[in-house]
């Protein structure tokens, strides 16, 4: 099967002898996580979900993990 490199829009074979797919090579890959890294692209979210992290505390957290505790511990 091939998928396009999202950096290049090279064709690359998914499978043991592309070691850096989806991407075509190394230099792509990096490419790509640069631009994460400088939050060039994201994960669209919806409004309100985006949240400052300062805004967050550990009432909400625990609260939240108390909802899903079996989702969480299931055996």
């Amino acid at each position: 099967m091939k998928v396009t490199c999202p950096t290049c829009q090279k064709q690359v074979e998914w499978g043991p002898q592309s070691p850096n797919r989806p991407f075509c090579s190394k230099r792509c890959q990096l490419i790509d996580l640069g631009e994460w890294a400088n939050e060039e692209k994201t994960i669209p979210v919806e409004p309100g979900q985006d949240q400052d992290m300062s805004e967050i505390d550990i009432e909400q957290i625990e609260e939240v993990l108390s909802q899903h505790e079996q989702d969480f511990f299931k055996n």
